[in-house]
């Protein structure tokens, strides 16, 4: 798990209030609070009010997590349902 002094950096990239968008923010927010409390930073951009983010940012489809630190740059696509694989990707042990 990465350490208190540095926090994984989170963009959660969404188009309005969805099904897919909704869940990925709540199942974001679980995971979080669960299994890295106080070591996160959580940005949530909504691209029908910031649409040129998604060339900026290649972002390709919705809902996507983009952790941009630490680098590597990891990309999760999808409502974040399946916690493993968030946890994998995020590189924290479950």
């Amino acid at each position: 798990m990465e350490q208190a002094g540095n926090p994984l950096k989170l963009t959660l990239y969404i188009a309005g209030q969805t099904p897919k968008s909704v869940a990925a923010i709540r199942n974001l927010e679980r995971i979080t609070a669960e299994h890295m409390a106080g070591q996160v930073e959580i940005e949530v951009v909504d691209l029908r009010q910031q649409p040129q983010l998604a060339r900026e940012h290649n972002i390709v489809a919705i809902p996507t997590l983009v952790r941009s630190l630490p680098v590597p740059v990891q990309k999760i696509i999808g409502d974040l349902s399946d916690e493993q694989k968030v946890l994998v990707h995020l590189k924290v042990e479950g």
